[in-house]
């Protein structure tokens, strides 16, 4: 279950959050992976980014956010993988279809956007490499592609009640939402590293 946080301790978040975003930060890896796969889909270009003069940018571009967002350290299994073992990622990103990339938290209760989020988890986890994915990873590759859901890590668990990414979880990110949107949509910044 969510903590209250009042107007005031939103907002601070939000804006310490955005201020401590530089290009040469950590967290502006998150811009240059969203702009990057963002870029093709705008473009209406998916399939480049599967292209044999792509393919390979496309998986340092994801693999670079992960590791820079804790996911090449420790015991993860990708520590000890290449970022050739993000091809079948990216090519599940390539074929999502255009309602997909739309999906953000102020549509998850539509056209069952919040089940469209958790069977591409599935299709994740359908791939042999990828069978034991964790929430984490999962949730990291839709934040750092689609920026569609939060990355259900220890702080995102710490902060916001919940672990597991389910449906339960998820009707609880649309209600914080729903309850503070004027605060959170007062901040939106657009991605700008490219």
């Amino acid at each position: 279950m969510t903590k209250l946080l009042t107007r005031e301790q939103i907002e601070h978040n939000v804006k310490v959050f955005r201020e401590g975003v530089k290009p040469l930060e950590r967290d502006a890896s998150f811009d240059y992976c969203f702009n990057y796969f963002q870029r093709f889909r705008e473009e209406r270009r998916l399939n480049d980014l599967i292209s044999p003069e792509r393919l390979q940018e496309s998986c340092i571009q994801l693999g670079f956010f992960l590791a820079s967002w804790g996911m090449y350290r420790g015991s993860a299994f990708l520590l000890r993988k290449s970022a050739k073992t993000l091809e079948p990622i990216i090519g599940l990103i390539a074929n999502q279809p255009t309602g997909f990339w739309e999906i953000d938290v102020n549509s998850y209760t539509k056209d069952n956007n919040i089940q469209s989020l958790l069977d591409f988890a599935g299709r994740i986890r359908s791939l042999p490499e990828y069978e034991k994915a964790s929430d984490v990873l999962v949730t990291k590759i839709l934040l750092g592609v689609f920026a569609n859901v939060p990355a259900f890590d220890t702080y995102f668990g710490k902060g916001f009640g919940y672990r597991k990414f389910e449906q339960k979880s998820l009707d609880a990110v649309a209600g914080f939402y729903r309850d503070n949107s004027q605060i959170i949509d007062g901040y939106c910044a657009t991605t700008h590293y490219d």
